[in-house]
């Protein structure tokens, strides 16, 4: 069965860090680009972050730019996002997505070109 799994998100202060995971299981996650994506209550997914399968290129969202750092590691099955300097409007579920794509290059797209979900982790940025 083809998983990904999202974890280490929880409750942080503002100006605090957070490093998300996301796991795959039954697939070799190296074939794949990732994505991540957030959704706050009554907002649209907003795309973030991505990296190709094989790590060479990165992009990022304005909003996150500069604050979030995504990575992988292809032998452990796993992709990374670091999130530091929280705020308050970094609260959202967030979700990473695995797209299979041979491009060289890290485009951030809409999420329904995405193959794969996981079922999201809750990050809260709060006093």
């Amino acid at each position: 069965q083809l998983q990904l799994v999202e974890s280490g998100g929880g409750l942080v202060q503002p100006g605090g860090s957070l490093r998300l995971s996301c796991a795959a299981s039954g697939f070799t996650l190296g074939f794949y680009a990732i994505g991540w994506f957030r959704q706050a209550p009554g907002k649209e997914r907003e795309g973030l972050s991505c990296i190709t399968s094989s790590g060479g290129s990165t992009n990022y969202g304005d909003s996150v730019k500069g604050r979030f750092t995504i990575s992988r590691d292809n032998a452990k099955n796993t992709v990374y996002l670091r999130m530091n300097n929280l705020k308050p409007e970094d609260t959202a579920v967030y979700y990473c997505a695995a797209r299979r794509t041979e491009s060289s290059l890290c485009v951030l797209i809409g999420p329904a070109l995405y193959d794969y979900w996981g079922q999201g982790t809750q990050v809260t940025v709060s006093s």
